[in-house]
């Protein structure tokens, strides 16, 4: 009985964990295409950029040495960085990381 109450507990958490995140997608993806499709997204891109590296390198410092190379949410702002600076064709933007 006690075991069903915290399993029922643990999926109740990540639903409400997972439905907060897509909650939280849904403007950012619908601000994405309204840039778009006005033509301005290359030029957010390139301001995003730089502040994407400065927050993951600020979490990566605040999350101190670790196996793995530094926080989660350092890495997956590393990553957006990295894809921030793509051009789209797979090349990096001229003084991309400056």
């Amino acid at each position: 009985m006690i075991m069903e109450q915290v399993l029922n507990l643990l999926l109740l958490r990540f639903g409400l964990l997972v439905g907060g995140l897509v909650i939280l997608a849904l403007p950012v993806f619908a601000v994405a295409v309204v840039l778009r499709r006005r033509g301005k997204l290359g030029e957010v891109r390139r301001y995003a950029a730089p502040a994407a590296r400065a927050v993951g390198r600020r979490l990566e410092a605040r999350g101190g040495p670790s196996r793995s190379g530094g926080s989660p949410a350092g890495a997956a702002l590393r990553a957006a960085a990295r894809l921030l600076d793509d051009d789209g064709r797979g090349k990096p933007e001229r003084g991309a990381g400056r």
